[in-house]
């Protein structure tokens, strides 16, 4: 199996934040294809352990042929390692309360969503309507995009795509129905909300994110992780969570801003750590990446 290029992104800060110890248990709730895990694995050694969750079972299928050229490389060094093929949503169902010194969530859409076609996550290619990380899910972004109602379709437009133009967007998608394609609906959504001066994104970028983020309940994912992170973590275990827009980054800072009144945490981060600018000249994706990190008091 061809595995995409793949960069992982602030890996030295995930690195330093995480503070990986030999022997010690980690989980990468979004292991994808394992860029993070690779150095995770590296660190641990023999004793540790490390469990790997992911709910797409093409990346996990990459993750496993990665994390093997890994163990090809340390031998008897290499860690124990776990493969869930869920959501991190189901970590409380999985991990030992109390067990882990760490867990790391990149909560972005990987390569293998972008840059294959037939995933239908990219309006810079032509490929089916369907957005799925899950390809065992039901809804499609298909589905959405022709059966809900305007009033609801501009609502999800507006409240997931943070897009001020979501009513004149929802309109025109509803006169074009039906769009079965990436590129038809990049094309109706760019004629009724061109790009305006200064725009730097593609005039289809924001009702591209609303309907995954949508169709994968990214963000009610992303609260059950918070909810239940604290009571799987060691006393001194600590959470990574890197974000990629604004409504991810809340969540987590409002999330770490509680526990951290409420003792349960110590925030690492004051501000969220963004790239450099040489890992953004390697990594463009990195550009909008936002890391926090907080240990268990």
């Amino acid at each position: 199996m061809n595995r995409p290029q793949h960069v992982p992104v602030l890996l030295d800060e995930v690195l330093e934040y995480l503070n990986v110890r030999p022997g010690g248990v980690y989980v990468d709730a979004t292991v994808g294809l394992a860029g993070h895990s690779s150095e995770i694995a590296r660190r641990l050694g023999a004793k540790g352990r490390l469990i790997c969750f992911d709910r797409d079972p093409q990346a996990m299928e990459l993750a496993k042929a990665r994390l093997e050229e890994v163990r090809a490389e340390l031998g008897e060094e290499m860690p124990e390692v776990e493969f869930v093929p869920k959501a991190f949503s189901e970590a409380a169902s999985v991990v030992k309360p109390g067990s882990l010194d760490g867990l790391l969530a990149d909560f972005g859409v990987s390569s293998l969503h972008l840059d294959e076609a037939h995933r239908g996550f990219s309006f810079r290619s032509e490929g089916p309507l369907d957005m799925r990380m899950d390809s065992r899910s039901e809804l499609t972004a298909e589905q959405v995009v022709n059966q809900v109602d305007e009033n609801d379709l501009a609502n999800l437009i507006y409240e997931f795509g943070e897009e001020r133009r979501s009513r004149r967007i929802a309109r025109a998608i509803v006169r074009a129905r039906p769009i079965t394609t990436t590129a038809e609906l990049a094309r109706v959504v760019s004629a009724a909300a061109p790009a305006m001066k200064g725009d730097k994104i593609h005039p289809a970028t924001r009702t591209f994110q609303a309907l995954r983020i949508y169709v994968n309940d990214e963000l009610g994912e992303i609260r059950t992780l918070l909810a239940s992170a604290p009571s799987l973590l060691k006393p001194g275990g600590r959470l990574v969570f890197i974000s990629f827009h604004s409504l991810e980054d809340r969540l987590v800072k409002d999330a770490f801003r509680e526990a951290g009144r409420n003792k349960v945490f110590e925030v690492l981060t004051k501000k969220p750590v963004v790239a450099g600018e040489e890992e953004e000249r390697r990594n463009p994706r990195s550009r909008s990446a936002k890391m926090r990190a907080a240990q268990k008091v």
